[in-house]
């Protein structure tokens, strides 16, 4: 199943509510929260209270990807808060299993997300018991990154390992993912992808989610 996480962090924050609506007028199904430290990425954007706020707008899940250091700390937080799925990267986390645990017994879908530079590999021992993978297609940290075309590899590597082990995460993709880049990543296997730059835009923010999901309706068809 196709779905867009309209990515948040290329809104317009003076009009989040205003822009999530529109967003979801286009067809977008999760809201995407992008949770920065300035430590794990050189970036600080949202934390529990801005999620809060948006639980109150919007019935969508929630799903926020946490790109922050001891991210145990902070997930009971983010539970309160009214999130929905929350992934936290492969790379910062010590004791992964016991992470995404946490996350599960806090009443959230556990999701685990890796870099451009991580090996699919290091996931092996995780994939049974998460909710989805989240694929960097771009490093993390800032949003309108330009998209790592080697990063493809992996999606087609999460796909294959799903259908060989009978295993059920879904694929999420995160970075760059624009219209000119959808049918890619489709085509190789991911199903929720996440879209900033290439969806909010003054007075284009609806039709812009509708080409997107359009786009990716077309590959995900020509590709069965």
């Amino acid at each position: 199943m196709i779905e867009l996480a309209f990515s948040i962090l290329a809104a317009n924050f003076t009009h989040l509510a205003d822009e999530i609506a529109l967003a979801e007028l286009g067809g977008g199904t999760v809201c995407h929260i992008d949770i920065m430290d300035g430590h794990f990425v050189p970036n600080i954007t949202f934390g529990p209270p801005v999620v809060k706020a948006i639980r109150k707008v919007t019935k969508k899940a929630l799903d926020c990807h946490l790109m922050i250091e001891d991210p145990d700390l902070y997930i009971p937080a983010f539970a309160e808060a009214g999130a929905d799925w929350v992934s936290v990267h492969q790379e910062a986390c010590r004791h992964l299993n016991r992470t995404l645990e946490l996350i599960r017994q806090h009443n959230m879908q556990p999701g685990v997300a890796i870099n451009p530079a991580t090996p699919v590999e290091t996931l092996s021992e995780v994939l049974p018991i998460v909710h989805h993978v989240l694929v960097m297609t771009v490093n993390p940290g800032f949003g309108g990154q330009s998209f790592i075309p080697q990063t493809v590899n992996k999606v087609r590597q999460l796909a294959q390992l799903r259908e060989q082990q009978g295993l059920k995460f879904r694929i999420e993709v995160d970075g760059g993912v624009s219209d000119d880049t959808v049918a890619t990543v489709v085509n190789a296997g991911a199903e929720l992808l996440v879209a900033g730059s290439a969806i909010f835009e003054p007075r284009k923010t609806e039709r812009n989610a509708k080409r997107f999901l359009k786009l990716a309706h077309a590959a995900a068809k020509a590709s069965r």
